[in-house]
């Protein structure tokens, strides 16, 4: 009995000893808490960031391809360069024009995407020129060949900008605060106007002490 009991004794470990090792564990799980936390909140923050700026850079590239595609006033029977070729000039970023008057309003007129929703489903565009007019606008004899062809074939080409609406990682969902270009960055109710910027709909502090809102 005595060499049983010394045997479990050095092959074990005592109830302090656990005690001791639970203790412990247990600290150092509480001090890894904060620390998982704070590390998913960060890379919340950075999908944030990413995000606003994927959708600004959209929004950006869509008011490029807007400049001397549709003329001011009334555009409710517009719906092609053809007899619209518009003004401006074009940055030459910009390869194509927005070629669906259609899509704006009368109180757009700085041309932003009027929603969300027309940066994900696209919009009819065609082929900017090099001289940055409509092709139709070429002489023949500017241009000879295949090339004249292409460039006044008038196909009918849907540009998408953004490949899906996107979340707002903060919150999980795609409620965003929209505001026009027309309205104060602070402007809690969108005017419907245009799309000119979006920002979280969080009132949370971020972990630089600004608000999410405030991105």
């Amino acid at each position: 009995m005595y060499l049983t009991e010394k045997k479990l004794k050095a092959g074990g470990f005592s109830l302090f000893e656990l005690i001791i090792t639970i203790t412990v564990l247990s600290v150092m799980v509480l001090a890894a808490v904060p620390l998982l936390q704070n590390t998913v909140r960060r890379q919340k923050e950075a999908d944030l960031r990413e995000t606003l700026r994927e959708v600004r850079l959209a929004i950006d590239e869509f008011k490029r391809d807007s400049v001397g595609s549709c003329p001011l006033g009334n555009l409710a029977s517009q719906n092609n360069l053809k007899t619209n070729p518009g003004g401006g000039t074009f940055d030459p970023r910009s390869r194509v024009m927005i070629d669906d008057c259609k899509i704006f309003n009368n109180d757009n007129i700085d041309r932003y995407p009027p929603t969300l929703d027309d940066l994900v489903n696209g919009v009819r565009v065609r082929s900017r020129t090099p001289s940055g007019i409509s092709g139709d606008q070429l002489t023949k004899s500017a241009f000879d060949g295949p090339n004249a062809t292409e460039l006044n074939d008038n196909k009918e080409i849907v540009k998408k900008y953004l490949r899906k609406l996107p979340i707002d990682p903060i919150t999980g969902k795609s409620d965003w605060k929209i505001r026009s270009s027309y309205q104060d960055k602070d402007a809690n109710d969108w005017d419907s106007i245009n799309v000119f910027d979006i920002r979280s709909s969080s009132d949370a502090e971020a972990m630089n002490g600004e608000k999410y809102s405030d991105w």
